[in-house]
């Protein structure tokens, strides 16, 4: 590409605020040939690796096309999971572009989604089924909607949505234009998607050049006690341990309480609060370890991981990639370590690979400081009651009495907010604040 494409990218009015807004000095190749292949009103199929930038990649570009006479959904983006339609909901909506947005998935009431859609969003976020069940039960216009995006589509077509996302797009009369993402090749698109001509974006093997993937040789087919080694040798970092299973994943995280390990758990059999309190308090420092399922492996909104470790290896190369792209994002260093009982058969993609190994036995304890313990704390308010993340702020700081670099990070939801404070003045914090006045409304405050 140009620089005189380029500067038309970056030039754009509203593309230039938004990335003022964000702090980008500049996009990045991929973002750049995305919008220049979107901007065409190209179909494309857009790889990338987790962390590069794929949400902005697309987004940009796609709102620029958004007219504001119009009010009707216009742009439909699916995605297989809640917490990626959540992900994209808040970047959406800090965009700040001044369309609205909102993001319909299971584990909350339809009754709330019927409240959201009362007046139609420009954009409509959500998961296969609970789109179809909106769509199909609901009264709402396909006509407006010219563009539609599949997040992460290959996952959506793994977790069996292929029905529920066949009958969406059938009932899609003028799409003018599809983007499809994905952070792995080699994946096959159905024809029912419609692709006209589409613009292959690969970036898929770029971006995560420093990985290091280690293999801790352990010696009993029981791993639990390798595991508690190898979290004290790795030290009070954050990351992310994998398990296969939901039955494994509850037997570790029983092993980790008895040794006093603190984590979070999550898995797709957890109530949906839970789940996002657990990423919740894991995005907030509260937690420094999340013991998940491959639901963690992508779509999720976290932060940059020291480490990720495979207690046991997914089946399939791509899951493998996944769930290291959750660390050594966007060119950083991380760690992915595999814990390997020596009589236990690797999977030939690892044998490729190749990895350097370590026997567990000889990993040594870090000696790196514990971190200063956070608690989160739940507040009943949120955006509809016009809170913003300063009101709170000034609410712990003014009424708290509690000192900036106590106050950690500050989630908005719609009803509800989180913020992390320093554990040794949470108890003070909630005295000093709970059943207080925020903006207009009294709000209860809590420990989660």
């Amino acid at each position: 590409m140009s620089n005189k494409e380029n500067n038309e990218i970056t030039d754009n009015p509203l593309t230039k605020s938004i990335l003022e807004k964000f702090e980008i000095e500049e996009l990045n190749p991929m973002q750049l040939e995305a919008g220049r292949n979107i901007r065409r009103k190209s179909d494309v199929v857009l790889l990338s690796p987790t962390g590069t930038g794929k949400t902005l990649a697309f987004l940009l570009p796609l709102i620029e096309t958004l007219d504001p006479n119009i009010d009707e959904i216009q742009i439909l983006i699916i995605v297989p999971s809640r917490e990626l339609a959540q992900q994209l909901l808040q970047v959406a909506r800090d965009l700040g572009s001044g369309f609205k947005v909102n993001a319909v998935y299971g584990g909350r009431a339809g009754s709330q989604d019927k409240l959201d859609l009362k007046h139609l969003p420009a954009i409509l976020i959500g998961t296969p089924g609970r789109i179809a069940d909106r769509f199909f039960k609901d009264t709402y216009s396909f006509d407006f909607i010219k563009t539609l995006v599949l997040d992460e589509f290959d996952k959506s077509l793994e977790m069996g949505y292929e029905d529920d996302m066949l009958d969406i797009i059938e009932s899609l009369p003028n799409v003018k234009q599809r983007v499809l993402t994905s952070a792995t090749r080699d994946n096959k698109i159905p024809k029912f998607v419609g692709l006209q001509k589409p613009v292959f974006i690969n970036y898929a093997d770029e971006g995560v050049p420093q990985l290091t993937i280690k293999t801790v040789l352990v010696p009993d087919k029981d791993k639990l006690k390798s595991l508690v080694k190898t979290l004290a040798h790795i030290g009070p970092k954050p990351g992310i341990i994998f398990c296969s299973f939901k039955d494994e994943l509850i037997g570790v995280s029983e092993y980790l309480d008895d040794n006093d390990i603190y984590h979070e758990c999550f898995h797709g059999d957890m109530e949906q609060l839970d789940r996002e309190q657990a990423l919740i308090k894991f995005r907030n420092g509260t937690t420094q370890l999340l013991l998940a399922t491959d639901l963690a492996a992508r779509g999720l909104d976290i932060p940059e991981l020291a480490f990720i470790l495979h207690y046991r290896l997914p089946l399939r190369y791509n899951e493998f990639l996944h769930r290291n792209g959750r660390t050594a994002r966007m060119n950083s260093y991380g760690v992915a370590y595999i814990l390997h009982w020596k009589d236990e058969e690797l999977p030939e993609y690892i044998q490729d690979i190749a990895p350097e190994e370590v026997i567990v036995g000889d990993l040594q304890p870090s000696h790196e400081p514990a971190p200063i313990r956070w608690v989160t704390l739940y507040i009943t308010g949120g955006r509809r009651e016009k809170i913003s993340k300063g009101d709170i702020a000034g609410l712990f700081m003014k009424q708290g009495k509690i000192e900036n670099d106590q106050l950690g990070v500050i989630e908005l939801q719609e009803n509800c907010s989180y913020v992390s404070v320093h554990a040794s003045i949470a108890k003070k914090a909630i005295d000093k604040t709970n059943n207080t006045k925020l903006k207009k409304k009294k709000v209860r405050i809590s420990v989660v």
